[in-house]
């Protein structure tokens, strides 16, 4: 910058003027490294100095479009006036030899509004590079937040469902291990046997416990398709109730679907796997709070109908009721998986027997219209 100024003072011509020139050119360069603390002020202080020198045009030039650059353009435009004012005024009194005033005046304007303007496309490429790249910035964050998101989510259901597994298989166990405390002269056969089951069941809970730690622990979501945690659904209903007719429970099941294997894949495996934990969770609670008295399960509906099953099993009395303890949060989840997969829960005790009862929609794959629709002749149950 100080060359440009150096040239500039020597294309004047030196004579009369030099002494004006030099001390103009100092003071201009001086005042360029204040443009970043007060660039628009700087800059009309250096045009306000082309009105007395050509030496101030380099550095009043360059500060034009650092403001151009960094202000809105209006105050760009404003002090580009000055400087266009401040030159005219030269003009008048210190002419460019051989160049008509008008044609002086055209070219000024069109330098300065060059400058303004190449100043202003500058400014708003850079608002346009900061505006793509916070826009990248959030779509990233928005992508790590649902990526967390789905995680959490996909990590809580899979807990659920262990939750489920465990919970049945543990209150078997239970079962067992009553039974060795309370007929300790059982045949040895017998006692054998239950300790076979206990065995078996507890190393099946620890793999079980094992796989959802797993699971929480590892930041990467599991394959449920290949199967590393089960996903039980109608098919597995008869195991389930075998189970627990072989742990002292009296079930009997039947209904207008039954066996549930029938069904094949005309249930959705959502709705199946629903139904499978409904049971579940009534032989359960069953086990617990009502052991030794029979159970009954049904299972009922038809496509574009839905899918109701029942678990029905006569209240025990106090003293016979398992010492098995429980979070009471079983019911709970229960109702909150129905309602996500659009069905409902009622339970309660009714008529001297305590009665769970689900409803899953089941839609017609041949009817598009079909709704969803709760049976209306699904009677209340008086809570427990």
């Amino acid at each position: 910058m100080a060359a440009l100024v150096g040239v500039t003072i020597a294309g004047g011509g030196g004579g009369p003027h030099l002494a004006i020139d030099i001390p103009v050119g100092v003071v201009s360069v001086g005042l360029i490294p204040l443009l970043r603390r007060w660039p628009a002020q700087v800059t009309v202080l250096l045009s306000a100095l082309c009105a007395v020198s050509p030496a101030a045009t380099p550095p009043a030039t360059m500060a034009l479009l650092v403001v151009a650059e960094g202000r809105p353009f209006a105050v760009a435009a404003g002090v580009a006036g000055t400087g266009i004012a401040a030159h005219l005024i030269r003009e008048t009194w210190r002419p460019v030899g051989g160049l008509p005033y008008a044609w002086w005046a055209i070219l000024v304007c069109v330098a300065y509004a060059a400058l303004v303007g190449w100043g202003t496309l500058i400014r708003a490429h850079r608002a346009l590079i900061s505006s793509l790249r916070d826009r990248a910035e959030r779509a990233e964050a928005d992508q790590a937040r649902r990526v967390a998101e789905a995680r959490t989510a996909e990590r809580a259901r899979i807990a659920r469902e262990m939750h489920d597994v465990l919970a049945h298989r543990l209150s078997l166990l239970a079962t067992y291990a009553g039974a060795l405390a309370y007929r300790p002269d059982a045949p040895p056969e017998q006692l054998a046997r239950a300790a076979e089951v206990i065995r078996s069941g507890v190393h099946q809970s620890l793999d079980e416990l094992r796989e959802v730690i797993g699971v929480l622990r590892d930041e990467s979501l599991p394959d449920l398709a290949a199967g590393r945690i089960p996903l039980p659904g109608l098919a597995d209903l008869p195991t389930l109730i075998e189970e627990s007719r072989a742990a002292g429970t009296p079930v009997s099941a039947g209904g207008a679907v039954w066996p549930a294997s029938a069904l094949g894949a005309d249930v959705p495996d959502a709705a199946g796997r629903t139904v499978y934990r409904a049971v579940q969770e009534g032989l359960t609670n069953a086990r617990k709070h009502a052991p030794g008295e029979p159970v009954t399960v049904t299972l009922s509906g038809a496509a574009g109908d839905g899918l109701l099953v029942s678990v029905a099993n006569r209240l025990g009395t106090a003293a016979a009721r398992a010492p098995v303890p429980g979070s009471g949060t079983g019911l709970v989840g229960l109702t909150e998986r129905l309602e996500l997969a659009g069905g409902r829960l009622e339970f309660g005790a009714s008529g001297g027997e305590f009665q769970l009862r689900a409803w899953l929609p089941w839609p017609d794959a041949t009817d598009p219209d079909a709704t969803d629709a709760a049976p209306a002749g699904a009677p209340a149950l008086e809570a427990q």
